[in-house]
């Protein structure tokens, strides 16, 4: 393409952006959650980082091939030095908000490039598709690290 679709650009560097600053992001190998967390709730989250930065790097691809240029923002987010104290119990409910987020971020994202190229909604639809499963996944997670709490 010669000209890049400015909206449709804007759009998946908006999707880019806050995969990149996604909470998710804190949930890497050495990550005290990961560690505290069982392995029913490690392993899922294991793969939501992954799929983070899959799908950053596939919005990447999606801007690349509408002829944009990827330029997310590092937005500074001064709650997050208290992330590393808190316990899983505590940010299960912080990761459940994120991805509910997220969601709404890609259902908007669907809605305001209905005529962008098959292969560009296609990327948009798919990680979708995979965040709400993900929710699913986190929402059983938080209840049931609340229920053995109690």
């Amino acid at each position: 393409m010669s000209s890049a679709p400015v909206a449709l650009v804007d759009v998946l560097n908006s999707l880019l952006e806050a995969e990149l600053n996604s909470i998710f992001r804190f949930m890497g190998e050495g990550s005290p959650y990961l560690s505290r967390a069982t392995a029913e709730v490690r392993k899922p989250l294991q793969e939501m980082v992954l799929a983070s930065r899959q799908a950053a790097a596939d919005l990447v691809r999606a801007i690349d091939f509408v002829g944009g240029v990827p330029t997310p923002r590092s937005r500074p987010q001064p709650e997050e030095q208290y992330l590393a104290f808190l316990s899983l119990k505590f940010l299960l409910p912080k990761l459940v908000e994120e991805k509910k987020l997220l969601i709404r971020r890609y259902e908007n994202a669907l809605r305001a490039t209905s005529g962008a190229p098959p292969e560009v909604l296609a990327v948009i639809d798919e990680h979708l598709s995979t965040h709400r499963a993900h929710l699913q996944v986190l929402e059983r997670a938080a209840a049931e690290v609340i229920a053995a709490s109690k």
